[in-house]
């Protein structure tokens, strides 16, 4: 089984870019569409049982608010097999150049 690890914010922007992950944004719909970090999915965390598997072979990294949920969701997928990233923090916390701001 899969290590489930923290990252920072700022480590982030590691994985934007790569085609090995998937970026997967837990807040609500609204505050994505309001800003959001480059590339990612809007899943609310509410919603995550109600989704589709994700691909078995990117690493998941899911940040929310603050980070608590993003923790939960990485632990939840890490017991299910699945290479798993939560952001310590979470999208406060994040100030790097892949930041999307919308309106």
């Amino acid at each position: 089984m899969f290590q489930l690890e923290t990252i920072s914010p700022k480590m982030l922007d590691y994985y934007v870019e790569r085609r090995d992950s998937l970026i997967i944004d837990l807040r609500s719909k609204e505050e994505y569409a309001v800003s959001h970090i480059k590339n990612a999915i809007s899943v609310p965390y509410e919603t995550l049982d109600e989704e589709k598997p994700f691909p078995r072979e990117k690493i998941l990294v899911f940040y929310c608010d603050r980070g608590g949920a993003s923790m939960l969701a990485a632990k939840k997928y890490r017991k299910l097999g699945y290479r798993v990233r939560s952001v310590i923090g979470g999208f406060l916390a994040y100030h790097g150049r892949n930041l999307v701001i919308s309106g």
